[in-house]
């Protein structure tokens, strides 16, 4: 009769990023109470500067890259705010009891560890090969493949993001020169130069603004968390390799500990 595998690890816990949100919002807010107190709001509202800018940045940006690679990097961005908790040293220990079960009582036995695994797909899809026979050998170039691409097309998601944050200031000082431009050309017309000014200004600010309060903060975040992704997924790979190899769990806890950092590492077995 093959052995019951409970884990006591939790599956990965997903909820509100607290950080991003209050980072963001926080920045949102102490700018909106600064405006407010120098009275006069509605005049930071422009709706031709946000067309230069913000249509601009998003034209520009699409002509670098494809629609698909944007509009999926803003659904990414979007989804900044949500944060999966999975720590390193949790996944640590997850593979190193699926390493001894496996030691103790076989490889087959980890079938009852399946289901448990759905919400760690990399290291799903390394055990499951581990229970078909495929050599550890195999399963480590195939998964360490699968975690390259994963953090290529983070990595591509960040680059967007940051081109976006070298593209909106530029369309500001196009939105500038355009107000200016606007201004000089009907100075006759008094009437014209506030609403020219406006645009010239507000351009250059909106600009700033989405480059250092919205694009650079999210892609910053994007690379933290393909970071601590790849280190986890790095982790699941070492395990089910080492599985796959049938190795001494001690000599797997050995290895994980050589890519977690210190404060991070465990000591299972002592």
């Amino acid at each position: 009769m093959s052995e019951e595998v409970r884990l006591p690890i939790e599956a990965p816990r997903t909820g509100p990023d607290a950080a991003t949100i209050f980072g963001l919002l926080g920045a949102f807010l102490l700018m909106g109470a600064a405006i407010a107190l120098g009275g006069s709001p509605e005049s930071f509202l422009n709706l031709p500067a946000v067309l230069i800018v913000v249509g601009g940045t998003l034209a520009v940006t699409i002509a670098c890259y494809s629609f698909e690679e944007v509009f999926r990097t803003i659904g990414i961005a979007a989804r900044t705010v949500i944060q999966t908790r999975r720590e390193p040293y949790e996944a640590a220990i997850q593979v190193l009891q699926l390493s001894e079960v496996a030691r103790r009582s076989g490889v087959l036995t980890l079938q009852n560890a399946v289901e448990q695994l759905k919400s760690d797909p990399l290291l799903l899809q390394g055990i499951t090969m581990v229970i078909d026979g495929t050599p550890g050998e195999e399963i480590e170039a195939l998964l360490r493949r699968e975690v390259q691409s994963n953090l290529q097309r983070h990595q591509r998601s960040a680059n967007v993001l940051r081109r976006m944050a070298e593209f909106s200031p530029a369309m500001g000082l196009i939105g500038t020169l355009i107000g200016l431009v606007q201004m000089l050309g009907n100075l006759e017309d008094p009437s014209t130069i506030g609403p020219s000014m406006a645009v010239a200004l507000l351009t250059t600010f909106y600009g700033a603004v989405l480059a250092n309060m919205v694009f650079l903060p999210i892609a910053a975040k994007l690379e933290r968390n393909a970071g601590n992704e790849a280190l986890i997924n790095n982790i699941h790979l070492m395990g089910a390799a080492s599985i796959g190899r049938q190795e001494n769990p001690r000599r797997l806890e050995m290895n994980i500990n050589s890519i977690l950092p210190p404060a991070d590492r465990i000591t299972y077995f002592d």
